[in-house]
């Protein structure tokens, strides 16, 4: 009976298995229907350190049965074979593994790509047939205008803020985004009021009418919610600096209706603070889940803020790293882990894959912000 071998080789599990594993199986047993959503977020939320992590899960399948457990181990060997080969246990076969399309829902380690790996017209036809509602739906390629906005602030009135290998990123992240299908409005060496100025325009684009999404891309110097502007300098009373906030009043319902419904994707490469990211941590951690009330209203309306997502390449009040050769390591993980699986994954879990790739680099964290996504979005690359 499978729960009799997820027991047995629970220890083992709860001692070697990593927390980014502990992230891809509770996805993967959600999709399963083996947890729920309650499920999966207890697992996380009551418990900080990894090893209670493990045990949680564990514990929390083997109680279910031999079904679910059959299932758990099935996933662990496609996650991580090195850790399944500890088990000791027999190779569980595809067919004893019930997944909901297989060849969707397969993660499997690649090794990492310097182009853009395109979609297949049949996967593309499954997710549609599959998720329907719960994904943006796509425009076909001959029929739509999507536009990617592209600012990338390098030489600066002071000399020391030249922001070298930034070049290299432009390069690249103008590549990536064409290879998506975008058409690219790039802007180079701006103040903070021309970056204004440049969203606006872009946001009154009548392009936007035929497009499905939106890239929003602005790599600079920066400082907690704020751009700074090539002719910034410390102690101006009136420093040169763009809100990045403006980005969201210039794309919004209110003020962009052409974009309303469509995913809205933000990226920024600048620094928020001068902090390091690393910090000595113990294994407690507390939450609190606050109640809200709602009300309702007898009149329809839109959203002001939705279907926006942003990466920022690091977390509030902290330093972003770049190479003065190869560029910043947020779009140098950014462009490996599109051009990788961009052609089956969500822009989530594209985050979530970026966001990993700094696990092992505690000086700095990306962050997701003001994620309103209410759907699934796929880019579909080269279709």
């Amino acid at each position: 009976m499978a729960d009799k071998e997820l027991t047995k080789v629970r220890k083992v599990f709860i001692d070697s298995v990593s927390k980014q594993v502990i992230s891809q199986l509770l996805d993967d047993l959600l999709e399963d229907k083996v947890l729920n959503e309650d499920e999966k977020d207890s697992v996380k939320e009551e418990n900080s350190a990894r090893a209670e992590q493990a045990r949680c899960l564990i514990d929390m399948v083997r109680k279910k049965g031999s079904k679910a457990s059959e299932k758990m181990i099935g996933r662990v060997q496609e996650r991580d074979s090195t850790l399944h080969e500890k088990f000791g246990l027999s190779s569980v076969q595809p067919a004893q593994i019930s997944q909901p399309l297989p060849q969707l829902s397969q993660q499997i380690e690649r090794p990492l790509s310097s182009v853009l790996i395109p979609s297949t017209v049949d996967f593309k036809a499954q997710i549609l047939q599959a998720k329907g509602r719960e994904i943006y739906p796509p425009r076909d390629k001959s029929g739509r205008t999507r536009l990617a906005l592209l600012i990338n602030n390098v030489d600066f009135d002071d000399k020391d803020m030249k922001r070298r290998g930034a070049e290299k990123d432009e390069e690249s992240i103008e590549k990536l985004l064409k290879d998506l299908g975008y058409d690219v409005v790039k802007h180079k060496n701006l103040s903070g009021q021309e970056i204004d100025e440049a969203v606006k325009a872009f946001s009154e684009r009548t392009e936007h009418s035929l497009s499905d999404s939106v890239f929003v891309v602005i790599m600079s110097h920066g400082e907690l919610g704020n751009i700074l502007g090539i002719h910034y300098k410390e102690a101006d009373p009136k420093p040169d600096i763009f809100p990045i906030n403006n980005i969201f009043t210039h794309l919004n319902t209110e003020n962009c209706k052409a974009l309303i419904n469509k995913p809205k994707v933000i990226l920024i490469q600048a620094c928020r603070g001068g902090k390091d990211g690393a910090v000595w941590v113990s294994d407690a951690v507390a939450a609190t889940n606050p109640e809200i009330n709602f009300e309702s209203d007898s009149i329809r309306r839109q959203h002001k803020e939705k279907d926006f997502i942003s990466l920022l390449s690091c977390t509030p009040d902290t330093v972003s790293y770049r190479d003065t050769e190869k560029g910043t390591f947020f779009i140098q993980r950014i462009l490996e882990t599109f051009n990788t699986y961009a052609c089956e994954d969500h822009i989530e879990e594209l985050f979530r894959k970026v966001m990993g790739r700094f696990e092992d680099f505690p000086r700095q964290m990306p962050t997701k912000d003001r994620a309103t996504l209410t759907k699934h979005f796929y880019l579909f690359p080269g279709l």
